[in-house]
């Protein structure tokens, strides 16, 4: 499947995430120490948009409970969430975020 831009790089803070939707997706874009993530922006725990939890170490906390995922692969790392996440391929060029739904 081919790359789809979803974002502006400008529109992306570091250390904080934002929510996006494309082609049905929920997406969560996060960008940390200047890397951007996607993942799906649904905690399998309490269906929580995990785009506004906080952002440290190389992991996104669920606002509500805490869970944590590792921003590359999307693996529970802690708290009440029964699994990992899903995460998609992201590339950045010419102010442009592009990911790979497939």
């Amino acid at each position: 499947m081919p790359f789809q831009p979803i974002a502006h790089s400008k529109d992306l803070e570091e250390g904080k995430g934002r929510p996006y939707q494309l082609d049905g997706h929920r997406i969560a874009l996060v960008r940390h120490e200047g890397v951007v993530y996607a993942l799906d922006d649904l905690c399998p725990h309490a269906d929580a948009s995990i785009a506004f939890g906080p952002v440290e170490n190389g992991c996104i906390a669920c606002p509500w409970h805490y869970a944590e995922f590792d921003l590359r692969t999307g693996a529970v790392l802690s708290g009440p969430s029964p699994s990992g996440i899903r995460t998609y391929e992201v590339r950045e060029a010419n102010g442009e975020v592009e990911i790979c739904l497939g």
